[in-house]
């Protein structure tokens, strides 16, 4: 099958780490990865923001990324791409007129409004993965929404037009609900993981005595570390390691840095916290090995990558009862589930599992056993190919001008 892909803003080729470089990279990058060990031809469609960049390169046998000359030849934060998008839809066209794939696959609203206007006229079928939906930032965080103010009316259309919709998450299913999608247009696919470098088995940080509680996340407000913070001072004799953030020589000039340092010391406990700034994503395995428990507490997480990667290297995950950490997670049984900024909550929650070296071991193994079963990438590809065979049989029992009207 001839698979292209379109992520306008999240290269598979970019270095993690940057504004908009981070969770979408990842999943496009492994997704595409994983089609090509299934046989299939994946082209991924990216934004051109770098002048010297070559038109496209092959990154193994079966996977190709092609820039796409659409606005400046530079970095441009996501948020303001929007304009540029027609021009990126126009260079789509001109290129499947040519040369058509059976299947598109849009990662993100921005890509789905082009993946949309080039593949309609030619009755190509488009699937769509959101990655994160607006509507849940307007919700639980509107001062910190920085899209363009047509989101909320274009990402639904993306949504209905779209032939079948990969959702992330079962909780996402409710808000596409709300845009008017069909039940029967969409399939729940989640992110996967990397099975072979998330895995019990390899080195370990180095640790002294006490009890480990490990953070990892970017460092904004959303994802809860002063939450864990505040749980930690009712929890004497653990540590937290807080990774994340810019690195660690710049951590002084990061204003959420500098928060969560003051609230640690305002609660006396800052020698206890350790700020680690971002951690190499080849070296996170090493530290949540070193965790007793990896706690992942957002306000609302469209799906939550850090507890299933936690869960794959056989550690104890608490996580916020939220978005994605319900399918993930399974309370009580690989894992366990708290209420967003309740820190004594959480703080009894970890207790608990401190107190409770087999019961910590239990909830480790069976994570463990579910990260590999149910989200190996291997496994997440195997579930997106039977989505792609829908959409092409589809194609082939309808005729262009059908589907072409769909929306």
């Amino acid at each position: 099958m001839i698979i292209h892909m379109v992520s306008e803003h999240a290269s598979p080729l970019a270095p993690l780490g940057g504004a908009d470089a981070g969770g979408q990279n990842v999943h496009v990058a492994a997704l595409a990865d994983a089609l090509a060990d299934r046989g299939h031809d994946v082209r991924v469609f990216t934004r051109r923001d770098d002048a010297v960049a070559p038109p496209r390169v092959w990154v193994r046998p079966g996977v190709v990324v092609e820039h796409v000359p659409a606005g400046p030849a530079r970095t441009v934060p996501k948020d303001e791409l929007l304009p540029h998008m027609p021009e990126f839809g126009r260079w789509l066209r001109r290129r499947w007129e040519r040369d058509p794939p059976d299947v598109v696959h849009a990662h993100f609203w921005m890509s789905g409004l082009a993946a949309l206007d080039a593949a309609r006229p030619l009755g190509l079928p488009v699937a769509q993965t959101f990655h994160a939906l607006g509507v849940l930032k307007r919700r639980h965080q509107p001062e910190a929404d920085t899209s363009p103010a047509e989101r909320a009316h274009l990402e639904p259309r993306v949504a209905r037009e779209a032939a079948l919709i990969l959702a992330t998450s079962t909780a996402e299913t409710a808000d596409l609900r709300d845009f008017g999608v069909a039940r029967g247009d969409v399939r729940v696919v989640p992110c996967g993981v990397d099975v072979a470098r998330f895995t019990p088995d390899g080195p370990a940080r180095s640790r002294d005595g006490l009890d480990r509680i490990v953070s990892i996340g970017r460092l904004v407000p959303r994802k809860g570390v002063d939450t864990v913070i505040e749980a930690l001072a009712h929890l004497p004799g653990a540590e937290l390691l807080i990774a994340g953030g810019p690195a660690a020589e710049a951590l002084d000039d990061d204003p959420e840095a500098r928060r969560l340092r003051d609230l640690a010391a305002r609660l006396g406990i800052d020698d206890r916290v350790r700020f680690l700034g971002r951690v190499p994503h080849d070296d996170a395995p090493a530290l949540m090995r070193s965790a007793d428990i990896v706690v992942s507490v957002p306000w609302y997480e469209p799906f939550g990558i850090v507890p299933l990667e936690a869960m794959a290297c056989g550690t104890a995950v608490v996580a916020s009862a939220v978005g994605g950490h319900l399918d993930t997670v399974r309370d009580g049984r690989t894992g366990l589930h708290v209420p967003p900024r309740e820190p004594a909550v959480l703080a009894a929650k970890l207790r608990v599992l401190l107190d409770d070296r087999r019961r910590r071991e239990a909830l480790a193994r069976r994570g463990a056993e579910r990260a590999r079963e149910h989200y190996a990438w291997s496994r997440v590809a195997e579930r997106t190919e039977a989505a792609y065979a829908e959409l092409a049989a589809s194609r082939a029992a309808r005729p262009a001008y059908a589907l072409a009207q769909k929306g």
